[in-house]
C-alpha cells in the first residue's frame, strides 16, 4: 500500500514537471494538417471546377453506366460512392441534391433527377429521401468524362487503396466559370459565381487566337441559375476579372397586374430564398416601415417561383418596389472569392488566371490523350507489320502451326520462320482458322496507311502546342452548339436603376475635421471647438488635414490602395478636442495593408481631384465622378496605381496653384495646374510634366508654397513638359518635404 502511494507521488511530480509546449509548436503539428486536408481535399474546387466530394460522386455514376443507361434510385449511388467517400450517406447526397436539374442551384446541372429535390431558391423546401428519387447523368457531364478512359487524367487509389479514381476530370469546357461553387475551409473560403455558357467559351476561343483581349468584351456579367438581374458595375466586374474579388449586385424581377394590385415576384437573388424575402416584408409591414403592402404570400407552385404581394389602392408599385429593393433581399450581393486548388496550393485568381490555368490544364489533358492514342496506334501497327510478313506466305504459318507437336512452341516456331517478335506471333497465333485467308489479310493490311498517317499527326500535334489549342477551341465550338443556353440573369445598368435613399433626421451644423497619419479621425462641433484648447492626438501622431465643413457634408476618403471610401459626416460621432478620435479603418473596413492617405468633405463635389506620380505624370479628374446616387460605400480605381502616388488634393475648378517636382538626379521644374488637362477617367495616367532622364523618378511633388525652394524663378520653364533645371546649392540643403508618407 505503501509503495502504491509513492508511485503516486511519482506520477504526480512527473506530471507537475512537464514541459510546456509552445502553442506555435502545437499549431504546426496539430492544427496544420487538419487545416490543409479540409482545404486540400474538401472545401476548396479545382481547375476543373469539382470538389472531392462532386468528383467522386460523379465518376461513381459515370463507372455505373449511367451516362447512357436509364436512371437508378438515388439511393443505389450513394451507396456505390460510398466506396470512394467514407464520410457518410447523407453527405453524399446532399452533395447529389445540389448537382440535380432539380435543385436548379446549377446553371448546368450534372445529374438529370426526377423526385423532389428540394429548390435552390427555397429554404424550407425538403428534398425527398434517396429512396424514393432517381437519377442518372445529365448528357453535358459525358463532356466532364471526355477522353477519361484514355489516361487524360491521373489516377489515385481510394482511400482503402481497393478503386482507382480519378484526381480531376477531365473537364472538356471551362466548368469552374460556368457553375457556382462555395466552399469553408479553414482560414479560407472560396466563392465562385457562375457565368453564361456561350460567353465563357466564346471568350476562351477568342483568349486563344489572341492573349491580349479585353475578357470584359466577352464576359459581361455572371449568370445565375435563378435567374433575376445582375446590376452591372464596371468597377467590380474588372476587379473580379483581373483581382479575383469583388461584390455583384443582384436583383429580383416582378412583375404587376393590370387593376394595379398584386405584385408577383417571379424571380430572385441567387444568395436568398423566398421565405427570407416574406419575413423580412411582414417584419416591415409590422413595424409600419411599409404602409402600402397588405399581404404577401408564396404561391410557388410546379410552375415555379411565385412570391405575391398585395397592395393598397392608389400604390405607385415602382417607388414600392424601390423601397423593398433597398430594405430586403429583394436585391442582394453575391461576394465574389475565387479561391482556386492549383497543384495542391489555395490561390486567388481573377476570371483571366482561370482561364490560363484551365488552358494549361486542357493542354495537359490532350496531350496525354494523344501519347494514349499514339501507343494504341503504334501497338497495332507493330501488330500488322508481323501479318504483312505472313501475307508472303499463309500457307507456311498454317503448316507451322498444325506440326508443331507442342502448344509452346508454336509462337517460337512463328518467330523464327518469318523473323517476328513475340507480340507479332502472339497476335497471329490468336486469329482464327476462317480468318486466315488473303482477303482478309488485306483488308487489315490497309490499316496500315491509316495507321501511319494518324501516327504521324498525332506526333505532329504533340509537338504543336497552338494545334493543341486549335482542339480545345474546336471543342468548345462543339460544346457551345450543344448546350448553349441564353442568360438566366438579365443584365441591367445603373443608370437603368431608380432607387430610393432615405435620409435619416440628422442635426446639422458646422464642424471642424482633424485627419492623423494614424488613420485617426476627429470630428468636433465648431462651437466646441476652442482654438486655445490643446488639441490631443496619439503619442508621435502627426495631423496630416484640417477641414471645415458641416454635419450633412459627405466625407470622402481616398486609400494607399488606390479606392475611395464613402460615409456621411453624421454617421461619425462627434468627438471632444482631447480625445484621438475615431479610427477610420474601423469605420471604412479597409483591406489589410491599406491606409487613409487623403480625405475630402463636399455637399455638392465640385471641384477637381488633382494627382502627381513619381513617374512625372499628373492627373487631374471631376471631383463629380465620385458621386454616386445609389449611395455607395465603396468605390475601385479611384487613381492610377501603376506609379507611386505622391501628391493629391481637392481644388477649385479655376484653381492656378504653383506646383514643383524635384527629381532624383536633383533637378527641379515648376508647373501650375492649368498645364494638366481635365480627364474623365478616374484612374487615367495623366499628361507628362516633367521629362525624367533613365533610371531616374520624382522623388518630391508638391506645391510650391510648401518646397520651400529659394531660387525659384530658376525652375521656370518656358513650356511644360521639360527636363528642368538643376538644384542651386542652396536649394540641395532644404529637408525634403512628403505629405503623407
Amino acid at each position: 500500500m505503501k509503495k502504491d502511494n509513492k508511485d503516486n507521488k511519482d506520477n504526480i511530480k512527473n506530471q507537475n514537471h512537464t514541459k510546456p509546449q509552445p502553442i506555435t509548436e502545437i499549431l504546426e503539428t496539430n492544427f496544420m494538417p487538419y487545416a490543409m486536408s479540409v482545404i486540400v481535399s474538401r472545401a476548396i474546387p479545382e481547375i476543373d471546377g469539382l470538389k472531392p466530394s462532386h468528383r467522386k460522386l460523379l465518376y461513381t455514376m459515370y463507372k455505373m453506366g449511367l451516362l447512357r443507361g436509364d436512371r437508378t434510385k438515388s439511393a443505389n449511388v450513394v451507396g456505390q460512392t460510398m466506396k470512394l467517400n467514407p464520410h457518410g450517406d447523407q453527405a453524399i447526397y446532399e452533395t447529389m441534391v445540389r448537382m440535380t436539374r432539380g435543385n436548379e442551384a446549377l446553371l448546368h446541372p450534372f445529374v438529370d433527377s426526377k423526385g423532389n429535390f428540394g429548390k435552390q431558391y427555397s429554404r424550407d423546401m425538403s428534398y425527398a429521401a434517396s429512396r424514393y428519387t432517381e437519377v442518372k447523368l445529365a448528357s453535358i457531364s459525358g463532356e466532364m468524362f471526355r477522353d477519361i478512359d484514355k489516361d487524360c487524367v491521373p489516377f489515385t487509389p481510394n482511400y482503402d487503396g481497393t478503386i482507382m479514381e480519378p484526381v480531376m476530370l477531365p473537364s472538356a469546357f471551362p466548368n469552374i466559370l460556368i457553375n457556382a461553387s462555395q466552399g469553408i475551409a479553414v482560414g479560407i473560403t472560396s466563392n465562385l459565381p457562375s457565368f453564361n455558357l456561350n460567353e465563357v467559351c466564346e471568350c476562351v476561343i477568342a483568349y486563344i487566337e489572341n492573349r491580349e483581349i479585353n475578357i470584359a468584351d466577352y464576359i459581361k456579367a455572371p449568370d445565375f441559375s435563378t435567374g433575376g438581374y445582375v446590376i452591372y458595375d464596371k468597377d467590380e466586374m474588372d476587379n473580379i476579372i483581373n483581382n479575383g474579388r469583388g461584390k455583384v449586385r443582384l436583383r429580383a424581377k416582378y412583375n404587376v397586374d393590370k387593376k394595379g394590385t398584386h405584385i408577383e415576384i417571379t424571380e430572385i437573388p441567387y444568395t436568398t430564398s423566398a421565405e427570407a424575402i416574406i419575413e423580412n416584408i411582414i417584419g416591415m409591414v409590422k413595424s409600419s416601415r411599409i404602409k402600402e403592402v397588405q399581404d404577401v404570400r408564396d404561391e410557388t407552385d410546379i410552375s415555379g417561383l411565385k412570391i405575391t404581394i398585395d397592395i393598397k389602392k392608389g400604390t405607385d408599385s415602382e417607388k414600392l418596389m424601390a423601397k423593398l429593393f433597398a430594405k430586403t433581399p429583394l436585391e442582394d450581393s453575391f461576394s465574389c472569392n475565387n479561391n482556386v486548388l492549383i497543384e495542391g496550393k489555395p490561390l486567388l485568381l481573377g476570371v483571366r488566371d482561370i482561364i490560363d490555368y484551365w488552358i494549361i490544364f486542357r493542354v495537359e489533358c490532350i496531350k496525354r490523350q494523344l501519347r494514349y492514342d499514339l501507343g494504341k496506334d503504334k501497338e497495332r501497327l507493330h501488330l500488322l507489320l508481323g501479318l504483312e510478313r505472313v501475307l508472303l506466305d499463309i500457307d507456311e504459318a498454317i503448316r507451322i502451326i498444325r506440326n508443331t507437336e507442342l502448344e509452346s512452341e508454336v509462337i517460337p516456331n512463328l518467330m523464327e520462320a518469318f523473323k517476328i517478335d513475340e507480340l507479332q506471333a502472339e497476335f497471329i497465333a490468336e486469329i482464327k482458322l476462317r480468318h486466315l485467308n488473303r482477303e482478309y489479310i488485306l483488308k487489315r493490311l490497309d490499316d496500315i496507311n491509316d495507321l501511319n498517317k494518324s501516327i504521324k499527326n498525332a506526333e505532329e500535334t504533340l509537338k504543336s502546342r497552338s494545334r493543341i489549342e486549335g482542339i480545345i477551341a474546336s471543342q468548345l465550338k462543339d460544346i457551345m452548339t450543344k448546350y448553349g443556353q441564353p442568360r438566366k440573369s438579365e443584365i441591367l445598368y445603373e443608370h437603368q436603376i431608380e432607387e430610393v435613399f432615405e435620409e435619416p433626421e440628422f442635426e446639422d451644423y458646422p464642424v471642424k475635421i482633424f485627419f492623423t497619419k494614424d488613420n485617426y479621425l476627429k470630428k468636433i462641433r465648431e462651437t466646441d471647438f476652442k482654438p486655445e484648447a490643446e488639441n490631443k492626438f496619439k503619442n508621435d501622431d502627426v495631423l496630416m488635414q484640417e477641414l471645415t465643413s458641416r454635419n450633412k457634408a459627405e466625407l470622402v476618403m481616398f486609400s494607399s490602395k488606390g479606392n475611395v471610401y464613402k460615409s456621411r459626416l453624421y454617421q461619425i460621432e462627434d468627438c471632444k478636442i482631447t480625445d484621438f478620435g475615431e479610427y477610420l479603418p474601423n469605420i471604412c473596413e479597409l483591406e489589410k495593408g491599406e491606409r487613409i492617405i487623403y480625405i475630402a468633405a463636399t455637399e455638392d463635389f465640385k471641384g477637381n481631384m488633382i494627382y502627381l506620380f513619381e513617374n512625372g505624370k499628373g492627373a487631374k479628374i471631376p471631383f463629380k465622378s465620385f458621386w454616386t446616387k445609389q449611395n455607395r460605400k465603396k468605390i475601385l480605381n479611384a487613381y492610377n496605381m501603376d506609379t507611386r502616388l505622391l501628391y493629391i488634393s481637392l481644388i477649385d475648378e479655376n484653381d492656378d496653384t504653383s506646383y514643383v517636382a524635384i527629381t532624383s538626379d536633383q533637378r527641379a521644374l515648376i508647373f501650375n495646374s492649368k498645364d494638366i488637362s481635365l480627364k474623365g477617367k478616374r484612374d487615367t495616367q495623366g499628361v507628362t510634366v516633367i521629362k525624367l532622364k533613365s533610371k531616374t523618378v520624382v522623388t518630391e511633388m508638391l506645391p510650391l508654397e510648401v518646397a520651400r525652394l529659394k531660387d525659384t524663378d530658376k525652375y521656370m520653364p518656358s513650356n511644360v513638359p521639360a527636363v528642368g533645371k538643376k538644384l542651386s546649392e542652396k536649394d540641395k540643403r532644404r529637408k525634403q518635404v512628403s505629405l503623407f508618407d
